[in-house]
């Protein structure tokens, strides 16, 4: 499994999907660029996600909140007090850890312990007593670096959502049960990173604040449960590679009363893909405490006004990401290598589903020195790019091409040959099957629209 993951680190690189950031300056632990692939791929995600939870739903609605707001905001929330990680030092080389990280190779980041209670760097065994660290990156606002001008970059996208409870319920006029939706970066300063992106401190999540009628609150978690589950089947995850963790009693948040965590066994082993919390009224209790406003809900058919509970999904857009990649990562057997006749090198497919995949067709011409060849194809290029994101590409041979685009998972090739010119027949190939068929140039278009479901 850990050879897997390097193969997928590998292919992120190599074909544009994700990049250390600030490489060429030595890069900086945990930060990641998304290139020309993995940016589609991620805006494929959430425009998914956008589709399924705001467009399919008649009673959730998008924000888009800002990454600083103001510090009352997080002391409200508990993220001053609460949202820490124990950290302790190793004595010999002052390399610092998450405490809870001390079991034998839970060392994401920088190598594996040698042993338990044991540094991963050096070996060494005295540590400093664990002391408590806040996960928020700090900041000022103006051009005054005090305690006056403090503030943070989120953490998390919730708490926008509560500020704006009353505005977005008031505005769109929305009754209980409504959710409000939000997108978007997040910030943490995590003491452990590693495993690729997965523990990033740049990134984005994906989720909802469901706010619902106290005593109603047990049922619906249960449906969002369900729903945020099937949402990552639906993306192609596979059914075996999910469970649920639901957290201990004694394990909740200060916020929660339930929280289940959905995990995705990932190569490195299973860990937490997204979560669904039952945060009940603290988040509105507690800013209507701290600002003095009103955030209670006038229910019109009862009379009475009550501080929703609510019901909050949560995903993590690059550790989806992250599994569906794992999730579509498979080798074949293909051509014969260079230097032997006997030996086949493997060839990477990337299935991932159609409607995710970064490049959903390839133009190929069969011959790039067949100047018609050339010109129909990139014609039909021409004409295919404004329905969907296409690639040109006519360097090496037909066979090459196709592999080329096995591995950043684009669903069909297009080759223009000589009964394009002769016919007006383009060949389309499938990646999954390798399947190819005849289709008319003039029918081109709706077959891969049918196809491709868009």
């Amino acid at each position: 499994m850990e050879k897997l993951m390097e193969k997928i680190i590998s292919l992120a690189k190599r074909r544009g999907f994700v990049f250390p950031s600030s490489e060429i300056y030595g890069g900086v632990e945990a930060l990641w660029d998304y290139g020309p692939l993995g940016s589609l791929l991620k805006s494929n995600i959430k425009k998914e996600w956008l589709k399924t939870f705001v467009q399919k739903k008649d009673n959730v609605v998008l924000i888009d909140g800002t990454v600083v707001m103001h510090p009352k905001v997080w002391e409200a929330s508990g993220h001053l007090k609460s949202f820490t990680d124990a950290l302790i030092e190793c004595k010999s080389c002052h390399a610092r850890f998450r405490a809870d990280h001390m079991d034998a190779g839970n060392f994401v980041g920088q190598g594996k312990a040698k042993a338990k209670n044991q540094c991963s760097l050096c070996g060494g065994k005295e540590f400093t007593e664990a002391k408590q660290f806040n996960l928020m990156f700090k900041t000022y606002l103006g051009p005054i670096e005090d305690e006056a001008h403090v503030a943070y970059l989120r953490p998390e996208t919730a708490q926008s959502m509560f500020a704006n409870f009353k505005h977005v319920q008031e505005s769109m006029r929305l009754k209980i049960p409504f959710g409000i939706a939000q997108i978007g970066h997040c910030f943490r300063n995590e003491i452990t990173t590693g495993n690729f992106t997965f523990r990033s401190r740049e990134f984005d999540i994906a989720e909802i604040e469901y706010f619902v009628k106290p005593g109603e609150d047990e049922k619906i978690f249960d449906e969002w449960l369900n729903d945020w589950e099937k949402f990552f089947v639906d993306l192609g995850l596979k059914k075996e590679n999910l469970r649920r963790y639901e957290h201990p009693k004694g394990d909740l948040a200060h916020y929660s009363k339930r929280t289940v965590d959905i995990e995705y066994k990932f190569p490195f082993g299973w860990s937490e893909l997204a979560g669904v919390a039952n945060r009940t009224d603290y988040d509105l209790s507690q800013h209507a405490k701290f600002s003095g406003k009103e955030l209670g809900y006038f229910d019109e058919e009862s009379g009475k006004t009550y501080i929703p509970y609510v019901i909050e999904p949560t995903l993590g857009v690059e550790r989806l990401l992250l599994a569906l990649l794992a999730d579509a990562y498979g080798e074949v057997e293909g051509g014969r290598t260079k230097t032997t006749e006997s030996v086949k090198e493997k060839e990477i497919v990337l299935k991932i589903d159609r409607k995710l995949a970064p490049v959903k067709v390839a133009i190929l011409p069969l011959l790039k020195n067949k100047p018609d060849l050339v010109k129909k194809a990139k014609e039909i290029h021409g004409n295919l790019k404004t329905n969907f994101i296409c690639q040109y590409d006519e360097a090496g041979s037909i066979g090459r091409r196709y592999r080329r685009q096995d591995e950043i998972g684009t669903p069909y090739c297009v080759t223009i040959d000589f009964d394009t010119l002769e016919k007006d027949e383009v060949t389309v190939r499938d990646r999954d099957t390798m399947a190819q068929e005849k289709v008319k140039v003039s029918e081109l278009l709706n077959f891969l629209k049918l196809k491709l479901e868009v």
